[in-house]
């Protein structure tokens, strides 16, 4: 589990009220009070406005005027649907870089260096930020600004968090998945990375993002 001294107030907050959001523990139509927030968490308003505001960024609540916050509908379908959407682009920004020759792939071993690093250490945080660079790096190499654009709206950095809470991602896993893609990359194996790049985001849409198993039949092995 990621050490919480290294999150701030708010990133604590928001991530226990992912768990309970995409567990079903907090519902759809939920109204979010900061109040009772922030009574519950032991904490002032501030870090719970936050952790709010980056919910409502990654569209797992949205703001009503004069109403409130309140939990959207469909999370675990937009959750699904933006890894989908990030499937292409990075499938894309992994062919358009090494046809061009500008892959970083020194910085690339250096951030599945650090995830390995993470997970000796059960650092979720540290994990999800080395991957996050891991593929930035490709979008920043395909230098096509539309792409990185799309890339960014996808809000990818709060999304990874989300995954690795929700979902119990083994952080082994992260570090095989992304070693891969760079052995393949590394061996100027076109075809081979892109489906890599591809098929890796593939992977996260099909997981039950249910940090109690509740969403899907079969247990993710």
């Amino acid at each position: 589990m990621t050490s919480l001294s290294r999150l701030t107030l708010a990133q604590q907050i928001r991530d226990m009220l992912v768990v309970d959001i995409v567990s079903g523990d907090i519902p759809p139509g939920e109204r979010l009070v900061e109040t009772k927030l922030a009574a519950r968490f032991g904490t002032s308003q501030a870090p719970v406005r936050e952790a709010l505001r980056e919910l409502e960024a990654m569209r797992m609540v949205e703001t009503r005027p004069r109403r409130g916050t309140f939990v959207r509908h469909f999370v675990q379908q937009t959750l699904r649907e933006s890894y989908v959407v990030r499937a292409a682009l990075e499938e894309t920004a992994t062919r358009l870089a090494m046809l061009a020759g500008t892959v970083p792939v020194a910085a690339l071993r250096a951030t599945v260096t650090e995830m390995r690093a993470a997970a000796r250490t059960g650092d979720d945080e540290a994990a999800a930020k080395a991957s996050v660079a891991f593929h930035r790096h490709i979008i920043e190499a395909a230098h096509n600004e539309l792409l990185r654009l799309s890339w960014e709206a996808l809000q990818i950095e709060a999304r990874t968090a989300v995954t690795m809470v929700a979902a119990e991602v083994k952080l082994k896993d992260v570090v095989h998945d992304h070693a891969a893609l760079l052995a393949a990359i590394e061996a100027g194996d076109l075809e081979t990375a892109c489906r890599h790049a591809r098929d890796h985001q593939w992977h996260y849409a099909d997981l039950p993002h249910d940090a109690h198993g509740r969403l899907r039949d079969a247990a993710v092995s």
